[in-house]
């Protein structure tokens, strides 16, 4: 095993504070298993007094698999915040699993909540994750709720859910993930007699992945670590990818003026990707101002260069893929060692289906979307059925007032509607028949069309837009959100020239994604599929970024300094899984509307 100079001194660290900046494939992992060999083996420390935090259940796992293969020392403490910090709180206060409030059983409260308070959102699922979200910024920020100002609802609406989720799990004895936070802040704060129990249990503390720590976790690690302060973090600023979940990469940036005596040590070397990978990722994060600068050497040859290539659209791009990975299986690469890699996960449904299409096997690293079950699809399809078969009662009361018309529930009495009764119960009233008269027109003319046509009227003839927009403005999203998922629902309609036909592709297409789903963990050779931020800490020999185009990456929610250099920290991160061969494709048209090229390809070809 071949130790570098920068990982030698690493790993023979002394006491008190230090810094270790991990850049991409350099070896990190070694380091802190050998650090933590070297402290047991050469200062004499015994085991139970190190602690080696991580942020997943899955790496303290494989970091403590690690360990036992280089040193028959047991007693070291492998695990994640939350595990360690639940550790502490079940001394205290004698807490066990049944304690704990699930991932599962939270959503629940919150859906429970959400509609006795009447939330009112076809997106329930999504206002819910993003709701949770905020729930947690506030515990975790240690934000006071009156100051707080939410992006998903008035804030009034935000602050009584809180309260009434806070009242809910806490009347049943149950704390959350965030809660093992606080409370473990509060118990040490509180209690010094505690604090000076755990800080002799743990007197050498190391942490893995330190650029995605929260406040509040580096508030209590400080504490624990006092007031020897033989703290040994071990992280890389340019892969801080989660500001969105609370991390903050300022609080390894200020470590040095926390810690005026911590020793810097730069693992220079990337034994992971080729010179022109390792060259052209650096010019891109070179860019962003707020950064530890890194001078980093390849530790490898390979001299394959990074491939930029421009498509005229989304469906060429998608079958130049599917060309460049047969073209590897065909030469010998295992499918395994290939990515595809893109922004959002809606992103990745075109290349999914285009997979699908030339049967290449592929695993998805997150739940891949079906767009065709999101309810704004889900009124167009209620639209279409409407014009070419009988009013469906449900159907019908899905899209009779998208956009408003002022028809109500109390005139639908039947579960077939007709025409002819709603003109009845409003005949008194000269505004509603026209609305009900122009409806019905509507779907006549939407009968006699293709399926790409009807659903254009539907969103600018019929005015669904005009909905949508108002739908944006009450949960504060942009409008320009919706409108690219009708985007590519209208999109992937052009081919069919009846409804008929495109309806039997939809079924084809859920048919087939639900079997990739029931197979995708006994696919043993199959692409991967992941978004840059599932795609953290893997590695690929051949990676494709598609989509590298203005409002995609960097994402059109990038509207601050800060978001734009963590788009870009996520770029570096999507190109530095590379080992051999990286691939970057954009598009020149999306939808019928001229696409630029990401700000930072222009970055990394100056």
């Amino acid at each position: 095993m071949q130790i570098s100079d920068a990982q030698s001194r690493a790993i023979a660290h002394g006491t008190g504070p230090a810094m270790v900046l991990a850049g991409p494939g350099s070896g990190k992992t070694l380091v802190i298993t050998q650090r933590t060999k070297y402290l047991v083996e050469q200062y004499g420390v015994k085991p139970q007094e190190i602690l080696v935090i991580t942020f997943t259940k899955a790496a303290a796992n494989e970091m403590r698999l690690r360990f036992g293969t280089v040193c028959r020392a047991s007693g070291v403490t492998f695990g994640t915040f939350h595990a360690v910090f639940f550790g502490i709180l079940k001394q205290a206060y004698h807490f066990t699993a049944a304690n704990i409030l699930t991932e599962e059983k939270k959503f629940g409260i919150l859906r429970q909540l959400m509609r006795e308070m009447k939330f009112a959102a076809e997106d329930e699922k999504e206002l819910l994750a993003e709701l949770a979200a905020e729930i947690s910024a506030v515990k975790n920020e240690q934000i006071d709720l009156q100051h707080y100002y939410s992006k998903a609802c008035p804030e009034e609406k935000f602050r009584s859910l809180y309260q009434s989720y806070e009242k809910a799990h806490k009347d049943r004895g149950l704390l959350d993930f965030d809660d093992m936070l606080v409370y473990t802040y509060e118990l040490l704060a509180a209690r010094a007699d505690i604090l000076a129990a755990w800080q002799r249990r743990f007197r050498y503390i190391l942490v893995d992945e330190f650029q995605d720590i929260n406040m509040l976790q580096y508030r209590i690690l400080r504490m624990l670590a006092a007031p020897q302060n033989n703290l040994f973090i071990v992280g890389d600023d340019d892969q801080s990818i989660y500001r969105f979940r609370g991390a903050k990469p300022e609080i390894m940036l200020n470590f040095t003026k926390d810690f005026p005596d911590a020793k810097q040590i730069l693992l220079d070397l990337n034994f992971r990707s080729s010179p022109p990978i390792v060259h052209a990722a650096l010019r891109v994060i070179a860019q962003n101002t707020t950064r530890f600068d890194k001078k980093i050497r390849p530790a490898r040859s390979g001299s394959s260069p990074v491939d930029i290539k421009e498509f005229e659209n989304q469906e060429h791009e998608s079958l130049y893929l599917v060309k460049c990975i047969k073209t590897a299986a065909e030469q010998g690469r295992a499918l395994s060692d290939i990515a595809v890699l893109f922004r959002t996960n809606q992103g990745a449904s075109p290349f999914a289906q285009r997979l699908m299409e030339f049967n290449l096997p592929f695993v998805m690293r997150d739940a891949l979307p079906n767009i065709y079950e999101h309810w704004i699809a889900q009124d167009i399809r209620a639209y279409l059925h409407l014009a070419r078969r009988r009013l469906d009662r449900a159907e019908f009361l899905q899209v009779m007032n998208r956009p408003k018309r002022y028809i109500s529930r109390s005139m639908l009495d039947a579960s077939v509607i007709s025409f002819e009764t709603l003109r009845t119960y409003c005949e008194d009233k000269e505004w509603m028949l026209d609305r009900i008269d122009r409806m019905e027109l509507d779907l006549k003319l939407l009968a006699g069309m293709t399926p790409y046509a009807a659903v254009n009227y539907i969103r600018h003839g019929i005015g669904y837009e005009e909905y949508l927009k108002e739908y944006a403005a009450a949960r504060r999203m942009k409008p320009e959100e919706l409108f690219e998922l009708l985007d590519e629902i209208q999109q992937s309609a052009r081919p069919y020239r009846t409804f008929e036909e495109w309806q039997e592709q939809i079924e084809a297409y859920a048919a087939r994604l639900e079997e990739r789903r029931s197979s995708r963990k006994s696919e043993e050779d199959a692409v991967t599929l992941a978004t840059l931020h599932s795609s953290k800490g893997l590695e690929f020999k051949e990676v494709f970024l598609v989509d590298v185009n203005e409002g995609t990456i960097p994402h059109k929610k990038a509207s601050v300094e800060a978001d734009f250099e963590e788009e870009r920290r996520l770029f570096y991160v999507g190109m530095t899984r590379a080992k051999d061969k990286l691939h970057i494709f954009h598009v020149k048209e999306r939808y019928g509307r001229e696409q630029e090229p990401s700000q930072f390809l222009e970055e990394l070809l100056e």
